[in-house]
Order: structure tokens, then C-alpha cells, then sequence
């Protein structure tokens, strides 16, 4: 069956040998692993997991593609080391289908029009996975990373919740079709919710540093007002926490690193 990538998927099929390699690599993948892959396209990451993983769980949203993968893997369904789904993983029910805190690992080439929400669904998760090793466009990479030593809402959104890292470049001509970008494997290790003690204090971090990017050009000082309606009771409690964290009052929200606002979110929960 002759299948053509549709666009409105996002469907750019990896061929590197190397970069599939890479990605089992850097999942540290063994025949003790539960592996959550996401759109599998043709199977040929699905094919590398399955040398290694003792058993993929693969989630594809085009029916066509679950046909061709049925067949090509058909020993493996059989025997069940694959299991095919044919959902949207952004609808996919985790604990439906038996996954638990940190006992599985999610690794794939994923549709890059949906990379923020695959970020959010599964660190944010109560049963988030053990380590996710994903393809991404390289910017997506950058930014996550941090490379330039700037953050990001993007970057803090993933590292309050573990350690990201890159792995390598994987350029757009190994791929088909070919994107119109270059793209990198990121890994993310170490993932847990330790960093909050309650959905409050979660909600209360991600409200901080929305605020804090609210406005690239002003300093942190100035976009945190925002959350304080009462200006003459917001600006000193702002000032009291910049000096006792000894935080730079002209420092923008790029400069801040994840640790100082893990600090300012505690500092500030009760004063919102």
C-alpha cells in the first residue's frame, strides 16, 4: 500500500539510520521497557524500539497507516509486543491503558504542530513517563535547552518538571517529505512533579512567569505588577522579594533561572 505524508497531519517520515539509533541511545532502551510511541508513520522507529523495548505501545491517528503498520508487524501484534492504537494522542487516556508514574518512556518523531501540547500533556500528568526522548524542530530544541542561555516560558515549563538536553541534529533532507526546517533530538530526564507540592502551587508558577514574559522589552519587576490590581500594596511586596532573593531589579524574565523562580512563585503565592 502506497501511502503519501498528508500535510495536515504534520507527517515528515525519518530515514537516518543514525538518528533512530540515536534516539534508542539516548532512551536507554531495555527488554525490561514499556515504550509509548507517538505516530509511528511507517514503522521505522517502531521497528529499532522493538529490537530492544520488551514491549511499544504505539498511538497513530491515520487509519491508513494502521493498516500498513498491522501488516508489517503482524508477528509482533501477534505476539504482543506491539500493541496498535488508532487514537489521537491528545486524547489518549493514559491510565485506561494501564501506564503509571515513570513506568514507561515515551520516544518519538512527533507532529511538530503539536509539540507544546505533547510537552504539557505528559510532564504536567500524574502518571508522567520515566524519560521522554523526542524529534523536534530545532528551534523547539534551542529554546527548550536554552542554548543561547535565555529562557523561555517554553524552557522553564520543561524543566520545572525535569532535565533537558540535547542529542543531536537531524537535518530536514533525512526526511520525506522534506520539512521546511531542521530538527533535533531532545531528551528530558529526571521527570517528576518534586518541584510542587500541590496543584495550587503549580498553577500559582505557570501564572508567575506568564506574567514575568508578558512583555519582552520591560524589566521582571515591571511585568509582575500585573498581578497585583492594588499597586500600593503590590509594588513593595515586589521589592521586599527582589531584594531577599538578591534578584538584580533591571533583570528581564530571560535572565531568571529556574531555580530564582521557583523562589519568587513561593515568595509570591500568598500576596496574589
Amino acid at each position: 500500500m502506497i501511502h503519501k505524508a498528508k500535510k495536515n497531519l504534520g507527517q515528515n517520515f525519518l530515514k537516518s539510520q543514525e538518528a533512530l539509533r540515536m534516539m534508542c541511545t539516548a532512551g536507554e532502551v531495555n527488554d525490561k521497557d514499556i515504550i509509548l510511541e507517538i505516530g509511528p508513520g511507517k514503522g521505522a522507529l517502531t521497528e529499532k524500539l522493538l529490537e530492544k523495548a520488551g514491549k511499544v505501545i504505539a498511538v497513530e491517528k491515520d487509519r491508513d497507516l494502521i493498516e500498513i503498520l498491522t501488516e508489517k508487524f503482524a508477528n509482533e501484534i501477534k505476539n504482543g509486543k506491539l500493541i496498535l492504537l488508532n487514537e489521537d494522542i491528545l486524547n489518549f487516556d493514559l491510565k485506561k491503558y494501564g501506564f503509571q508514574k515513570s513506568n514507561y518512556k515515551v520516544i518519538a518523531n512527533i507532529p511538530y504542530n503539536i509539540t507544546g501540547a505533547i510537552f504539557k500533556m505528559f510532564l504536567s500528568s500524574e502518571f508522567h513517563p520515566e524519560r521522554m526522548i523526542l524529534l523536534v524542530q530545532k528551534e523547539v530544541q534551542e529554546r527548550v535547552v536554552a542554548s543561547d542561555g535565555k529562557e523561555s516560558i517554553l524552557s522553564l515549563s520543561v524543566k520545572a518538571y525535569g532535565t533537558p538536553k540535547y542529542i543531536m541534529k537531524v537535518h530536514k533532507r533525512f526526511f520525506s517529505p522534506s520539512p521546511k526546517v531542521d530538527s533535533a533530538i531532545v531528551a528530558i530526564t529526571n521527570i517528576s512533579k518534586n518541584n510542587f507540592k500541590t496543584e495550587m502551587e503549580e498553577k500559582n508558577f505557570f501564572n508567575i512567569i506568564k506574567a514575568g514574559f508578558a512583555h519582552k522589552r520591560k524589566v521582571l519587576r515591571k511585568n509582575l505588577e500585573i498581578l497585583f490590581p492594588n499597586k500600593e500594596v503590590g509594588l513593595p511586596n515586589i521589592d521586599n522579594i527582589f531584594e531577599k532573593l538578591k534578584i538584580n531589579p533591571k533583570a528581564r524574565a530571560e535572565d531568571i533561572k529556574l531555580e530564582t523562580w521557583l523562589l519568587i512563585s513561593k515568595n509570591l503565592s500568598t500576596e496574589i
